[in-house]
Formats: C-alpha cells, structure tokens, sequence
C-alpha cells in the first residue's frame, strides 16, 4: 500500500493549468486570482492561471492585463468578440502546459478551495473529477430544471452524474486532447470523455452565492441544453457509424412503404380479378402515405450512406479508439 507521504509526493509532481473563461467579470478577478493561488499552490508542483477574456464588455480585459503583469503565474487571453464558453475553453486548453486542467467559472461561486478533493480523485486513477454542487444556491427556476436535465443525461448517455452543468471540473491534460468540444458542449466535457473510455466519477463540492454581476444563464440555456443533449448522443453513439442510426430509421420507414404498396397491389390485383369490390386504390390515404415512407425511407439510407463516406475520408485514425498505456519503449 502507498504511503501517505509517497502519494503526496506524487501529487506535488504534477503541473497544473487553470482555465477560467471571463465575460464581464471584471469584479471577482482579484479575488479569484487570490484564492486559486491559496487553493493550489501547495497541492502541486508548479501551476498557471489562464485568463480567457469571452468578448467581456466591461474592463475585464484591463483587470486581466494588471493581473498578468504582477502574478507570474497569471496569463490572459482576449477574443475578438463573445464566442461562447466552450470556444473560450478550447483556446484556454490549446495554450495549457499542466498535466492536469482544472476548470472553473469566474464568477466567485465555484470554490478553489474544493481543489485538493477534486485532485485526490484524480490521485485515485480517474481521469475526470465532475463537480456536484450538492446544496445549491441558486433559485429554484434553475435548480428544477436543472435536476431534469441531469436525469435525462444519464438516462440517455449512460453517465450518471448529479450535476452535469457544474462548472467545476478538474481533468487529465490527454482528455483535453482527444475531446473535441464546440457550441456549449462544454457541459458534456464528462459524457464525451466517458464515451472514449476514460474514468469519470464526482465530487460533492461547495456553492457559494453569487458575489458581482448577474447570472448569464436563463430559459434559454435549457432549451439549448436539450438539443446539445441530442447532438452529444448521436455523437457518442453513432458518431464513427452513422448509418446505424439514420439506415435504422431509413430502413423501418421503407420497409413499411414496401408492404404499405405491396398490400395496395394485391388489392388492385383481386378488385381487377373481380374477387371483390372496394374503393379505388387512388383514394385511400394508405396509398400516400405508403409512397411517402417509402421515399422517407430511402432519403434517410441516402443519407447514411452519405455520412459513412464523408467520416470514412475525414477521420482521423486515432479518433477511433483511446489508448491508457502501453508497454512500449521510447
């Protein structure tokens, strides 16, 4: 068994990147700063604090320059105009030289204290740590939807997890590499890397009230949530195979246009025969509404064969699978 004093060790080896998107947050700066330092700086070897300025129209920016210029450890990056969270993110993480990435809002109500449970996990062999802000402080207009939204994410994805919104997540430098997030997928950073093989689990954290500005999310965020929560499990689920979905449907439709008209014909064929009368086969909505599956049907097949084509000449080899270790020499 390890030692207390070896797993310490161990953990103080590692390097860590902090990455906090910042839209008009220019208030909380200071104090962010002052407590990620307290909440790191003696879990880990060496660490930085990347700033990523989201299009923020107050003075954040001229807050992170002051930051930058009298913390070593503190670096800014400006985008041209607000892209989103998930993109702010992603150019955080392109610049990020820890071993590990810890990711947090700017807004005061992710604590940095919760820093050394969130690192034990990882110290555990997991390769993402989810937040779970356990006892929310937040009104109930979010805090309902929100337990919705988690349960259809688990119940969709397979991923189980109380609080999937939490912006508090600390993960391997490697998932950031193989997990590609755009849009607002940025809330799914433990679904995707979940479906690549990586260990995920959570962590209850503290929530702390919100201290400046005002919250940036409303309805809205939850109806987007909805949709990205289609897109992340079409991605995961048929991301490389995608005629196993679209030729699924393809193939149900057609087939009940197949028999829709097969029945019809048969029909037409007694009535001609004079077996028996009935209304003309023209006038029976089964009649359209076989033609249209029919046609739905080898639309959808079209299209699946179409998308294997298009990920069979732009997937990257390596996007098939995830290694976790080899034995191999350098």
């Amino acid at each position: 068994m390890m030692s207390i004093s070896a797993e310490s060790n161990r953990s103080n080896s590692q390097t860590l990147s902090v990455v906090v998107p910042v839209y008009n947050e220019r208030d909380s700066l200071v104090q962010l700063v002052n407590e990620l330092q307290a909440g790191v700086r003696s879990s880990v070897s060496s660490y930085e604090i990347i700033l990523v300025d989201d299009g923020s129209t107050d003075d954040s920016w001229k807050k992170i320059e002051e930051l930058a210029s009298c913390e070593a450890v503190v670096s800014g990056i400006r985008l041209r105009r607000n892209f989103g969270k998930a993109a702010a993110l992603t150019a955080g993480m392109k610049v990020a030289t820890g071993d590990l990435i810890l990711m947090l809002d700017a807004d005061l109500q992710d604590d940095p204290a919760e820093f050394p449970a969130l690192l034990h996990r990882i110290q555990a062999g997991y390769d993402v740590v989810n937040g779970w802000k356990q006892r929310r402080l937040d009104p109930w207009h979010k805090v309902y939807p929100s337990k919705v939204f988690n349960g259809l994410v688990g119940l969709m994805t397979g991923l189980r997890l109380h609080d999937h919104n939490c912006g508090l997540k600390l993960f391997r430098a490697e998932v950031a590499q193989e997990v590609q997030i755009y849009g607002e997928l940025h809330r799914f950073i433990p679904v995707l890397a979940h479906s690549r093989g990586f260990r995920v689990t959570e962590v209850a954290v503290n929530h702390r009230s919100r201290q400046h500005g005002y919250s940036k999310y409303g309805m809205r965020r939850f109806l987007r949530g909805l949709l990205d929560l289609l897109t992340v499990t079409f991605l995961t689920s048929f991301g490389r195979r995608p005629q196993h979905a679209l030729g699924t449907i393809g193939l149900g439709f057609f087939t009940l246009g197949v028999l829709g008209l097969i029945y019809l014909s048969l029909l037409w064929l007694a009535m001609r025969l004079g077996i028996f009368t009935a209304y003309p086969i023209g006038n029976r909505p089964l009649l359209a509404y076989s033609v249209a599956a029919t046609l739905l049907g080898g639309q959808a097949l079209s299209l699946g064969l179409l998308a294997e084509l298009i990920v069979a000449y732009t997937t990257r080899s390596t996007d098939s699978y995830s290694i976790r270790e080899t034995t191999r020499k350098a």
